[in-house]
Order: structure tokens, then sequence, then C-alpha cells
């Protein structure tokens, strides 16, 4: 998800008519992310990226302007709302969104279960009234409210509406209670019909409505968080009907602004979702693309053939380097590519120099198992750069009023010079993936240009430092080094240490020329002494040397992960309230521990190897949403709850990974807690009980890589089913090229064909598992659709993505639901 800004938001009341806003993405209405605020401005830049694997169902992906206030709670300025079907609409593109109007009506999430029965009674006097009985049984998914949910719900029919208990600090409400309603008036007993004529138009046109309200404290009265309008006449093919139903805003016309009012958000929203299959289904595709690296020529590979039909290199490049990855076939398969492109490139200046399936695969890689190596040597300089804004500007037309020119140089200078020394110390810390790509780079590079001594040097500093030190130091917030785009002082700042970085790291000859500007120019001349270009060799030959030690045993601990979060008392006291507070957490590759705040000394330390189990709690725990417990020795559990059920599943499975081999893990646990003398899930009253559920499943231990084999083929297979067509084109191409030695057509030019044959005989097989991967597909959905019932628990009436998916099943299928 790209967001990037926002314009024309509507100007603030007071006299600077400025406003300081700050942009939230929310799954429904739970917060996920939040940008920086972007002071004083009605045309806020964001320029944000945010991935995340969604662990729930949802219906909105939603994007909130708020407009901060520093005496009083942050006001709504507007929203975007984007109904999950819709997504695809918008899948990578550029779109702008006008914001709508945010009020009770429109913050609507959840379903509720209702179960109506309507039923003759005979009273005593022997005459007949029809009553209807509405059972509200439970809801689930509530909107939390000002940080608490204190639901109840009403139910109408004609006359005053009834209301059951108030059920405490929970979104998911057990209410289970009966409400009976007079439908006809008394009549004299009929045996032939439930209702005579007039009966029956006068139900007709009933409904029974039922809202749900939190019960709110403050002086405005309670919030409205849903409702649900139900026509009688459906019962009168069925006298009871239960289901699950989606609740719905009410339609009161009440648009008090138009949305142009409000201005609009710029947006590029990806969302893939994708049905993997178990890892049999997958292996006659997956086989044919692990062996790739093994093809000759590589380009008669499949792995190849998905670089050639695929839009942009990218989306072939990121499933193909993570299955490669999973697979531990990572450096064969890009030395084999590599090694190819090499001997096409006719200039040593232009090697690696495009937008190539090398290229890109290689980008993939050092972002995959890079990330925690750019955390080690770059974090500490570019957390200090964005918290104490020297000026470092140098262009003389761009200085601020009161700013100097030389200190800002020296400033500029001292900056480059230090993050210089960190990445040619780093040698030692490159990981070792990085390291034998970059050797077999070296290799083919030398071999191919034998004349030019400098080759072997930048085959390897075209990728190092132009397309990971770099950019990871102009755009911080893309490599997961800041939460959010920087400044526009401290972006600047990045922008002169990169270029700086990169000129430095290129080993070009006439460095000065690099720069279009003569301040730039200029400043170079610090650098331009023979140490410099020394260091930055004798750090190439350190990655890229075949015999490179390992150096554990100087590992300095790895942050993986920090943040506030709420966690439990452990009862290390044997008296003491075993109470609720908030606490800054840190997890580092040798321990978890929480502290007050951040930078204070740690209250608790759990080393890696104490940690036994992370696992989610049940909600009915403690009535606490996206908590979880860390399971330590002694049956010590450790409760923690998560800002949202993103940074849950992101906590949960980093303490997994990194406590993954550790000798002494559980192999079952208890998912609910030990309450009043007896374990809620279990009912065990010793404390001490084994677990009653099994432990979630093994992960990889590699914190870097945690990849789903399965994921990324299924990725792979939608690929080469979208290029269809064009892997139909390239057949067509090998059987031209086969028989017809002439000038080739123009269609058929677009693919590199070095081998006819060979090629020909990879796409028969992909079309081949392609398909019946295909028909798989089909028949799951075909399956899934006899089997699913509208109206359950998982697909509530007035499930649209569903309506839309019996409509298109419909058409393909005589089966009805």
């Amino acid at each position: 998800l790209a967001l990037g800004e926002a314009k024309n938001l509507p100007t603030y009341p007071g006299p600077n008519k400025m406003r300081d806003c700050y942009c939230t993405v929310n799954l429904d209405q739970e917060e996920v992310f939040r940008t920086k605020i972007v002071e004083k401005s009605l045309c806020p830049f964001y320029g944000e990226d945010f991935y995340c694997e969604i662990p729930r169902t949802f219906r909105h992906l939603s994007f909130y302007i708020f407009d901060r206030d520093v005496f009083r709670r942050d006001s709504i300025i507007g929203k975007v709302a984007i109904q999950k079907e819709d997504l695809q609409k918008y899948h990578n593109r550029d779109t702008w969104f006008q914001l709508q109007h945010v009020d009770a009506d429109s913050e609507v999430q959840g379903k509720v279960h209702l179960e109506l029965r309507l039923s003759e009674v005979i009273t005593d006097t022997g005459v007949v009234c029809h009553k209807l009985a509405t059972r509200v049984l439970e809801c689930q998914g509530l909107p939390i409210v000002n940080g608490q949910c204190d639901p109840y719900a009403t139910v109408t029919l004609a006359g005053p509406s009834r209301q059951t208990k108030v059920k405490k600090k929970t979104n998911n409400p057990h209410f289970d209670e009966v409400f009976y309603f007079e439908v006809t008036r008394p009549s004299s007993y009929n045996k032939k019909s439930h209702f005579d004529i007039e009966d029956v138009d006068e139900v007709d046109k009933m409904e029974i409505r039922v809202d749900l309200w939190n019960a709110s404290n403050l002086k405005f009265g309670d919030e409205f968080l849903g409702e649900l309008r139900l026509p009688l006449k459906f019962l009168r093919q069925s006298s009871s009907y239960e289901a699950w139903y989606f609740l719905q805003p009410r339609d009161n016309g009440n648009k008090s602004l138009k949305p142009d009012d409000l201005g609009s958000l710029r947006l590029n929203v990806v969302y893939t979702e994708d049905h993997v299959f178990s890892s049999d289904y997958y292996s006659p595709l997956r086989d044919v693309l692990l062996k790739s690296a093994d093809v000759e020529p590589v380009s008669a590979s499949a792995a190849h053939i998905l670089g050639e039909v695929c839009r942009e290199k990218q989306e072939a490049a990121i499933p193909l380097v993570r299955l490669f990855l999973h697979y531990g076939r990572i450096v064969p398969f890009i030395s084999a590519i590599a090694n190819a492109e090499v001997k096409r490139t006719q200039d040593p200046n232009t090697i690696f120099r495009g937008n190539s399936l090398t290229s890109k695969c290689i980008d993939e890689t050092m972002k995959l198992a890079g990330m925690h190596y750019l955390q080690v040597t770059l974090k500490p300089i570019i957390d200090e750069i964005c918290q104490v804004h020297k000026p470092c500007e140098i262009d003389p037309v761009k200085l601020k009023d009161g700013e100097n020119l030389e200190n800002n140089r020296e400033n500029l200078r001292q900056y480059v010079d230090r993050i210089f020394t960190v990445i040619t110390k780093s040698g030692v810390s490159c990981p070792t993936v990085m390291c034998d790509i970059f050797f077999s780079l070296r290799e083919s590079a030398a071999k191919r240009f034998q004349g030019d001594l400098d080759v072997r040097y930048t085959a390897v500093s075209s990728f190092i430092f132009l397309r990971f030190f770099a950019p990871a130091i102009l755009s911080p917030n893309l490599f997961q080094l800041t939460p959010h785009h920087p400044d526009p002082q401290t972006s600047r700042t990045l922008t002169l240490i990169s270029k700086t970085i990169q000129t430095l790291g290129s080993l070009s000859k006439s460095k000065s020329a690099n720069f279009k500007e003569s301040y730039m120019a200029s400043f170079y001349d610090y650098f331009n002494e023979q140490k410099y270009a020394d260091a930055v060799k004798n750090f190439l030959d350190l990655i890229s040397s075949s015999g490179r030690r390992d150096h554990k045993s100087i590992e300095q601990p790895i942050l993986l992960k920090e943040g506030f979060m709420i966690k439990r008392a452990q009862g290390r006291k044997r008296f003491g309230m075993k109470n609720f507070k908030k606490r800054w957490f840190r997890l580092t590759n040798h321990e978890f521990t929480y502290q007050k705040s951040k930078g204070d000394h740690p209250l608790c330390s759990i080393p890696i190897e104490n940690i036994l189990a992370v696992e989610r709690l049940e909600e009915e725990s403690f009535k606490m949403k996206n908590m979880f417990q860390v399971i330590q020795p002694e049956r010590r559990v450790l409760y923690i709850q998560a800002n949202n059920c993103v940074e849950a599943k992101d906590w949960i499975d980093i303490l997994t990974k990194v406590s993954q081999c550790n000798k002494k893990r559980l192999t079952v646990y208890h998912p609910s807690a030990y309450l009043n003398g007896h374990w809620l899930c279990c009912k065990a009253t010793a404390d001490n009980t084994p677990g009653c559920t099994p432990c979630t499943g093994g992960l990889p231990a590699n914190i870097q890589l945690d990849i789903d084999g399965d994921r990324e083929t299924e990725r792979i297979y939608s690929l080469f089913n979208l290029y269809m067509p064009k892997l139909e084109k390239m057949q067509e191409a090998c059987g031209s090229k086969s028989v017809y030695d002439g000038p080739e057509e123009e269609e058929y030019s677009t693919f590199i064909i070095d081998d006819p044959k060979e090629t020909y005989k990879t796409l028969k097989l992909i079309i081949e598992g392609v398909g019946t991967l295909e028909q798989e597909h089909a028949q799951y959905k075909r399956d899934k659709f006899k089997k699913t019932k509208y109206g359950s628990q998982e697909h509530p009436i007035g499930d649209k993505s569903f309506q839309t998916y019996i409509r298109q099943q419909s058409e393909i299928s005589a089966h009805s639901i």
C-alpha cells in the first residue's frame, strides 16, 4: 500500500487556516498503521509505504485523515472506505479518492446472530393470535468506541423497543435473550390457515429492527453501533429462521457535507488473496522451477521464462527469489542468470545497470537477506540524523537565513565520513548468501572482461552501493530503518549523503564529473583521496571472496522489534495485584525485555532460550482482544496485549521464529488463562497441568526468511495463468525460430530464446502444470459453492463479496443455494 498525499483539505476555522494532519490505515475500524504528522498544510504529502499480512476477515479497508489537536482529542476530517470486493478495481493503480464525511452511522462493523420464530397462540378464551419470538444470541466484531465497548441490543417491532442486558468490556457479546411480540390481533380460530388475508397483508408490511448500542458514560448519550431491519414476509415460507447478519448503518439521509468539501487522498493499493493447496499439488510446477539453475541454456528455464512473460520483471522476481531462498537454490539460480546476462553485455561500464531479471532478483534477495545487516550498520546513525536535525544544506541558493555554508559543509562531511566508515568496516557482518552471490558476479565479470581490472569491483559495487546502501540512506522508511518518511529537511540531508556515498562506491575515474551540480562537485573534493578508494576495494574484496570467515563470535545483539504493549503482572511477587500495565517491549536475537519507557533500565529480561512457546490467548480470558502469551520455564506465563491484530501477528511470528531452535520448546499449551483456581480452556484445577492444545506448527529458524514455499508457487502459478497468451506466443516463436532462420517477426523479437527446442520443452511442462492447477482451483470453487451456506457465521446475510461469488458461480454452474 502506497499512501501518497491529500489535497484541498478544508481550512481550519482559526486565523492561520492551516492544519497538522496525519492519516491512519484501518481494517474496518481497527487502526493498523499511522503516518507521520505533516504540519501546517492543507495538501499534506506523506509518501509512505505500508505492507502487512492481513490476519483476519474484514469488510472495508479504510483511511482516516485526522487533524492533530494539542488540547482536545484529534478531530477526524474525513475518510476513504474501500469495500473488500472493490479492491481489485484499484489494484496497483494510483487513484484519487474523495474523502467522505464520518459520523456514527458510517462507522458500522460486526455481525449479529438472530433466531426468529413465528407461532400461533390460542388464548384462554379460545381466540388465536400470532406471536414473534426474537432471540438475540450473540454479536461478533463490534467497533470499539473511544477504547471501550459495553454493548447492548434493542429489539423493536411496532411498539416500544425491548432491551438486552449490557455486556461489559467485550465487542463479542453473548446475549442469548428472547423477546416476544404480538404480531396479529386475536381472531376466531381458523384451522385452514395461519392467517386470514387481512393478517397476511399486515404481517408483510411489518419489520423487526435490532439496534446495537455502546453504553456510554458520557453526557452525549449511548453510541450507535449498527442496526438490522428484517421484513417479516420472509417468515411465510418457514415459521422459524436462524442466521447471522452483517450490521448495517442507519439510512437517515443525514449527509451534512458534500464529499467535495473535504478534499481527496491519493492511494495505490495492491491486494492479493490466494487459496494455497497442500504441498503435493504444486510438485510438478515447483520441480520445473527449481531445476532452472541447471537448465542449459538458462534462458530455456521456467524461472527465466516467467521473467520474459511478466509485464514487469519485479513481479516475477519477488516470488522467484522467495521460492529459491526457501529451498536453498538462490545462489546457483542467480549465478546462472547473471552469467548469461554478463555474456550478453558488450560494455563493462554498463554491467548490471538495466532493470533485468538478474538485477531485480539480486535487489529482492538483498532486501530479504540484508534487512538485519542494514539495521546493524545504518540504523544508529540514521536515527541520529532524524533526531538531531543538523543543517546540512550546501546549495548556496537553498541556504536558509542564519545558516553558515561552511558549517553546513562540515556537518555533511562528518555524516558522510561516519556512514562511509560504518559501511566499509561492516564486511564481516554481510550475510553469507549475499557474499556468495557477489563472489559469483565478480567471477563472471572478470572472466568476460579480462582487460578491465576494475570490472570485478564495479560488478559488485553496482549492487551493494548503488542498489542497497544508497537507496536505504535515501528512503530509510522503505527498508524499515525508520517508521515514517523523513521530514523535508532530514530528507534533503539524506539525499546529499546518499549521492556522495553512491559516488564513493562507484569507483569511477572522474568523480567530480558525476555531479551535475557544481556545489556537489566541490564538496566531493574532500573525498578525492586514495584512502577512500582503497577502503571501498578492501570492503568489496571481503564481501565477494569465497573463503570469507563467518565471524559469529563478535556478533552484536540485533534489534528485531520494539514498541509499547500492555502486559499483565507475572506474579513474581508473592503478594500484590496481577494488574495490567503499559510497557516498552524490546526483542533482540539475545533477549526479550520490557521497561517503563524507551531507554529505561529493563524491569524484566527473558533470555531467548527461555521462551518455550508463543501462542495466541483466547479473548474470554481477560475480555481483551489481540492478546498472546509467552510461556517460560516452570509454567510462568507472560500475558501481553498488542495494539491491533497486525501488531499481534507480527510479535507472535518474530518471537516464534527467534525461539524456534530452543531445545525445550513445548508441544502443548493452554489457549486460555489460569483464573480462579482452574484453566478456563480445559477446566483442570492444577496450575502445572500440561497444555490441552497442540502448539502451532514449526517455522523456519532463520529469522530473515520466513517463507511459505507453497504460497510462492501459487503466486507463480497465478502469474503464468495471467500471462498465458504470452506463453502461447512464446511457443509459436520457438516453432518459428526452429524452422526459419531469417529475420525475426516483430511480435517474437521481445523474447530471449537461445535454444528454441529446449525452451519449447519447458514451455510445454509449464502450460501442463498450470492447466492442472487451474482445474484443481475450479473444482475447489465448485465444492466450496456446494457446501457454503448463506447466512452462516462465515458468510452472513449482507456479505456482498459472497453475493458476487454466488452470482459468478450461478453463471457457470447449475447448482443453487
